[in-house]
């Protein structure tokens, strides 16, 4: 069986990159599907084929204005998906219009396999926002083409139902949960080291409509409690990204808002899924803004606490039960007693999220029943 995988890869984006990291883990060990006969339709392929030493192909090609590079991108990938049986559009927040050229994008692609005579899978992707009609339109063909349909939380498949999608929904566990980790975080009576992780909230650099103030005031309110934590609790920090470079900029600048800014350290690298996984086992605590480093660090059995950027991280806190561990993005004075909670809870906390990341594991793996890696329907 040969399979293609379509996803917002490339683009040195390591929460994305480990769910194609656990998407393949699950294929290859639990799917029985040689890494050969897997294709991947990347942002940037040679990018993809030096991380994951897989086949790809070009998401999108690039041949002067929106029409003609859209004809070019269906004539060329058609040539691809005709050799293959099955097409996953895996992982991810995809259905989404918040960008522009994403729910066209994907939709275009999965109807393209689907004309090109393969099974097409929605499978392992988060939902919304979903706020225009163009947006909705697109998603709804794409779900319409698709054999199934698994998205990664329960308010993504509301959502879904809300704009009138057809057919059954299932609720799967992100495929990033299948990255392989080589270690895991050991036991500890305190918590000493904490890593943190950012994100350019509102950034004139990466966010679609930027705002400078409310950028401002996240800089300043994540300084503010990150210097309360040295002062009053006495930890280390280290900042480390799963976005490279923004991430690493943003982390400088908050870093250089702190007082105790000679107390910090910077992991500059373009760390791969599995290295920030290792990096989190190192951990006593990771207190993290992007999704993928909170469920990286779970994966490494590293109590987390989320910072709230966005509905995907309440979302994920809550689905493994640990909303008293969130602090919401716009009131961050919400990190020291989210802290001191995990704190007096601490040797209860390593236990539960222990049992917590190693039921995470399997059940994400249970996904793969439904893609039915038996052949071309």
């Amino acid at each position: 069986m040969k399979v293609g995988i379509i996803g917002n890869y490339g683009h040195n984006n390591n929460g994305d990159e480990a769910i194609l990291a656990g998407l393949l883990h699950q294929l290859t060990t639990e799917g029985g599907i040689k890494k050969e006969d897997i294709v991947v339709f990347s942002n940037d392929p040679a990018n993809t084929k030096e991380r994951h030493g897989m086949v790809s192909h070009p998401l999108l090609y690039k041949e002067g204005g929106t029409l003609k590079s859209g004809l070019k991108t269906i004539r060329e990938s058609r040539k691809v998906m005709k050799q293959l049986d099955l097409v996953i559009i895996g992982g991810g927040g995809l259905l989404m219009d918040m960008y522009k050229r994403d729910a066209p994008l994907y939709s275009v692609v999965g109807l393209t396999a689907k004309r090109a005579g393969c099974r097409v899978a929605v499978h392992g992707v988060g939902a919304g926002p979903i706020q225009t009609r163009t947006g909705a339109f697109f998603i709804k063909r794409l779900l319409r083409a698709a054999s199934s349909v698994a998205v990664r939380d329960e308010k993504s498949r509301r959502l879904l139902h809300q704009i009138g999608a057809p057919g059954d929904i299932h609720v799967i566990y992100d495929p990033a949960f299948s990255v392989p980790v080589d270690s895991v975080h050991e036991t500890s009576s305190a918590v000493r080291k904490v890593g943190v992780t950012a994100v350019p909230y509102f950034s004139t650099r990466y966010w679609p409509q930027s705002d400078t103030a409310k950028y401002e005031a996240y800089l300043d309110g994540m300084a503010a409690s990150l210097d309360e934590l040295i002062d009053k609790k006495g930890v280390e920090i280290t900042f480390f990204s799963t976005k490279y470079p923004e991430d690493v900029e943003v982390t400088k600048d908050i870093a250089g808002r702190m007082q105790r800014q000679n107390d910090v350290h910077i992991q500059e690298a373009n760390l791969s899924p599995q290295e920030i996984a290792r990096e989190a086992a190192g951990m006593d605590l990771v207190i993290g803004t992007r999704l993928h480093s909170l469920i990286l660090s779970v994966t490494a059995e590293t109590p987390v606490i989320g910072v709230a950027y966005h509905q995907k991280v309440k979302d994920f806190m809550e689905e493994i039960n640990h909303q008293d561990y969130t602090a919401d993005v716009e009131d961050l004075t919400q990190i020291l007693p989210a802290f001191e909670k995990a704190e007096q809870d601490w040797a209860r906390l390593q236990v539960e999220i222990r049992t917590v990341s190693q039921a995470l594991k399997e059940q994400a793996v249970e996904g793969m029943n439904l893609l039915r890696l038996k052949g071309r329907d």
